[in-house]
């Protein structure tokens, strides 16, 4: 290209190079101070927590969407019990910041192993107090379609049959200083096709050395079907066990055994899940009109002392339950 520059006798030749527009990602935080309201601000995840330890929660979400990708970084002040729900066609990479205390579906977590799901398949997450998971969510077509431009031979298969794949330790000090860093950089400073890819790369670098983790203690299934069992009459039955007693009833289990498989599983007792649970049970209910009245709600998951339940439910959450009502009251 030839252009005349002003003030110049003769043409000059100007070289202009070729500029393709950068590609902004979309960005958002999200801060909250309760546990249930972290769960929904995960964009297009189906989620529900339940506050485990007690105390005032604070959490943070760190977001950034590039393209179809989703990379997070998610924080919690309290140890909590997540149910989630990646979307269809995905499939979702987790590092979590600690993994003491960490489950996935009542599995320990080993020094190296990174967590990893499929889109539309519930999983369980156990996570201690002060903690950090960096996250990737990609299109399984996406990913698969990266590869295939590479020349690259991989297979998610062991992502979808394992929630463990145990990564060597440069490999993962690799993939979590990338996200850490993306996360955390302003999105005027990124763009987002390369850093796209520089993350599709990783995945594919992840899925190429990563070795499925499927070991399991040889009590593991007898231990999980004993909690599935109790947790699901919980999750539908409106009058809930009190004792441990009847909780060892309805499993068909000794006490010894149903101690040993909550406390294997979801690292708490049978009796601290049960109180844990229904305890989050009324403030979901206060939090989303799903009941107008503290007592209506508290004598629905069995509280009937009023004065006591509302100094259990303030040492777990921080508030009183007429603090909690009145917070999320619709506006007259």
């Amino acid at each position: 290209m030839t252009t005349m520059l002003e003030g110049a006798s003769e043409p000059s030749e100007v070289i202009v190079h070729h500029k393709t527009d950068k590609v902004a990602p979309v960005r958002c935080t999200a801060i909250t101070d309760d546990a249930h309201e972290q769960a929904d601000n995960l964009t297009n995840w189906d989620q529900q927590y339940d506050q485990v330890s007690p105390g005032r929660f604070y959490g943070r979400i760190d977001e950034l969407h590039l393209g179809a990708m989703q990379v997070y970084n998610e924080h919690s002040s309290h140890a909590l019990r997540q149910q989630c729900l990646v979307w269809p066609d995905a499939i979702w990479f987790g590092i979590p910041s600690n993994r003491e205390d960490c489950r996935v579906n009542g599995q320990s977590l080993e020094a190296t192993d990174i967590l990893c799901r499929p889109g539309s398949t519930q999983f369980e997450l156990v996570t201690p107090a002060a903690f950090d998971m960096l996250g990737i969510v990609v299109r399984e077509k996406d990913l698969m379609a990266a590869a295939a431009a590479q020349g690259i031979d991989i297979s998610t298969e062991d992502a979808r049959q394992v929630a463990r794949l145990r990564l060597p330790e440069q490999t993962l000090t690799n993939v979590r200083y990338l996200i850490r860093r993306i996360v955390q950089s302003t999105p005027e400073r990124l763009d987002g096709c390369i850093h796209r890819d520089l993350l599709m790369m990783a995945l594919l670098e992840t899925l190429e050395r990563e070795t499925p983790n499927g070991a399991v203690p040889p009590s593991y299934l007898h231990r999980k079907a004993v909690v599935e069992r109790i947790k699901d009459y919980v999750e539908q039955a409106c009058d809930l066990p009190v004792t441990m007693a009847e909780l060892c009833e309805l499993a068909c289990v000794s006490r010894r055994t149903l101690q040993y498989s909550f406390e294997s599983i979801l690292g708490i007792s049978p009796l601290q899940f049960l109180r844990v649970t229904r305890l989050n049970r009324v403030k979901r209910m206060l939090s989303t009109g799903g009941s107008d009245s503290v007592s209506d709600a508290a004598g629905y998951n069995g509280f009937y002392h009023l004065s006591q339940f509302s100094a259990d439910y303030k040492q777990l959450f921080g508030e009183l339950p007429s603090q909690t009502l009145a917070r999320h009251a619709a506006p007259a």
